[in-house]
């Protein structure tokens, strides 16, 4: 009788270990920040959800950071397409492949990668469609990683999908200081255009470190007293500033705009184009890679924080006054 209730015990203790063992090697589940209805920041909790499995031509990525773009707070909003609740935000993450779905053929597992999801990404584990996601450029860390998918391919396609910037046109830049604008000033001295960019006072010097050729400072001065005549507009900071863009544009050139679409009718009226953004070609992404490789690129990071803190991130972006950007730290980088 001794024997079988020792035997009963080690039994047990040994199947609890075994479980713990494969529950840390194989989670059921994980950690995510997670929208169960649409609102403000304060929808969003941090709590334990189903694991996701790669599907079709998709890859499970271990996220190490996830990007927080302002396209985020639009989702957690419900101001952006129709997500089904409940929601993970984030469309930026920089991680290492951990499972390989059917179809996929490009990566392998352990592969260190960036790229975008839709929605996900602010998670332990995120899905993503395997033509998204591209290798991480040895010269960025996984914080600085995450921070480069949507910006700068939203600088890229605006720039040079979009408006064609080449040698030496005129670009002007409003908001310089965010997340597209540090990428686009970079982006277009790369293209060999003069620069233009606008930012607060606290931000004058960081225009100037990427490359702007005059800085602005909007607080101080208007930018229709400095800028007549560019080629080119990217307006990646409100509405209000938008309504004002028309009237510096060349003839025959171009405004775009990345906070919402321009006036077609104004557009006419001032002889201008004003195309819609072009759509997003995941091309860009291997081009950003050599880039940033080649140190023709930096990233600019001005805050990371934990997982657990997305809430605080959101609300930091939804000012719209954030410089450069921020990042969520989910795991410590692999050794």
């Amino acid at each position: 009788m001794k024997k079988e209730f020792l035997f009963n015990a080690v039994f047990v203790v040994v199947s609890c270990a075994l479980t713990a063992v494969f529950a840390q090697t194989n989670p059921a589940t994980m950690k995510a920040v997670v929208a169960h209805e649409f609102g403000g920041p304060e929808v969003l909790k941090y709590e334990d959800v189903a694991r996701p499995e790669p599907k079709e031509n998709e890859v499970l990525v271990r996220v190490i950071a996830a990007g927080v773009n302002p396209v985020d707070t639009y989702v957690r909003s419900g101001k952006f397409g129709t997500p089904t609740l409940p929601v993970i935000p984030g469309r930026d993450i920089a991680g290492i492949v951990e499972q390989i779905g059917p179809g996929a053929t490009k990566l392998k597992k352990g592969d260190a990668v960036y790229g975008n999801v839709n929605n996900g990404g602010y998670a332990e584990y995120a899905v993503a469609a395997e033509k998204n996601i591209a290798l991480k450029p040895a010269s960025l860390d996984f914080i600085q990683a995450a921070a480069v998918p949507v910006a700068a391919r939203t600088a890229w396609n605006a720039l040079v999908e979009t408006a064609h910037l080449g040698v030496g046109q005129t670009v002007l830049i409003q908001g310089g200081s965010g997340g597209v604008g540090s990428f686009a000033i970079q982006i277009a001295k790369l293209r060999g255009a003069k620069v233009y960019a606008t930012a607060s006072t606290a931000n004058q010097d960081l225009l100037r470190e990427l490359g702007a050729d005059v800085a602005i400072d909007y607080t101080k001065q208007k930018f229709e007293d400095v800028v007549k005549n560019v080629d080119v507009v990217l307006e990646a900071a409100s509405r209000e500033i938008l309504d004002r863009d028309y009237a510096v544009v060349k003839k025959d050139g171009f405004l775009v705009s990345i906070i919402g679409p321009a006036d077609t009718a104004k557009a006419q009226q001032y002889g201008i184009q004003a195309p819609p953004l072009a759509a997003a070609g995941w091309s860009s992404l291997p081009e950003l890679t050599k880039l940033f490789d080649a140190k023709k690129l930096r990233v600019v990071v001005t805050q990371t924080l934990r997982l657990s803190e997305a809430r605080k991130a959101q609300e930091e972006v939804g000012t719209h006054h954030t410089r450069g950007k921020i990042v969520l730290k989910v795991a410590d980088e692999p050794k």
